[in-house]
């Protein structure tokens, strides 16, 4: 989950049009359609079809999350050290989201880890026998 790359599958948890500041000399705010996948987090144009797709950030973390009048802004860190700005309305809710499913994978891909680990110790544990 939040990780880039792929096809892009997975169950879609949350969808809407959040604004994304552009890198661009005057980082102006372009509507975005968001969909949350159990997968990761996909930008497309707003407008266009699936195969418009920019390509997914694999999310570290959410950062900077600050409110003002109507809008939520907040700053998601790539594990490339990227940081993309966006902004929705105050209640899309979306830094909250991201934010939770972020912390679920990262419990998901740790639990995997412990079990792997332990896999790894009991197969050192298990001596094969010689046969008499």
């Amino acid at each position: 989950m939040l990780e880039g790359g792929g096809g892009g599958g997975g169950a879609v948890l949350k969808e809407g049009l959040v604004e994304k500041r552009s890198d661009g000399l005057f980082q102006l705010w372009k509507k975005k359609r968001c969909v949350l996948t159990e997968d990761g987090l996909q930008l497309h144009h707003p407008k266009k079809c699936q195969q418009h797709r920019y390509p997914q950030p694999t999310i570290k973390t959410v950062d900077c999350v600050e409110r003002k009048d109507k809008y939520v802004y907040f700053t998601v860190v790539t594990t490339e050290g990227k940081e993309i700005d966006f902004r929705c309305a105050q209640d899309e809710g979306w830094n909250a989201e991201i934010t939770v499913r972020m912390v679920q994978y990262k419990n998901k891909q740790a639990i995997l880890a412990v079990k792997s680990t332990r896999q790894k110790q009991q197969q050192l544990l298990v001596v094969p026998q010689k046969a008499a």
